[in-house]
């Protein structure tokens, strides 16, 4: 069996057998709520961020963001989505010229 609450479970084969599967595939959002769980029962952000190395491996926040979301939900934040942002959007709408000789006219 797993030590971590991260793993999956599979059947291995028809005996019975349990599989640890490593998870492959996250969001950032899975991992926000993944150390809001773990937090919330006790384990501390270095040991969140060991057991997420362990099953998501590469794709793991990095220790620091651990840290800072442990601080935001010691604060009183309960999601783990991002927030709205006021200001200018990061992409523009508008159609771009498809070539340099468009800008001229």
């Amino acid at each position: 069996m797993c030590s971590t609450a991260l793993c999956l479970q599979s059947s291995g084969s028809n005996k019975g057998e349990n599989m640890d599967v490593p998870l492959q595939d996250c969001t950032i959002g899975e991992q926000r709520g993944v150390v809001r769980f773990l937090w919330a029962e006790g384990v501390k952000p270095v040991e969140i961020h060991r057991r997420m190395l362990a099953q998501y491996g590469q794709r793991t926040m990095s220790q620091r963001k651990v840290y800072e979301w442990v601080e935001r939900f010691k604060s009183g934040r309960a999601r783990v989505t991002d927030e709205g942002r006021s200001g200018r959007p990061s992409t523009s709408r508008s159609q771009k010229a498809s070539s340099p000789q468009e800008y001229r006219n």
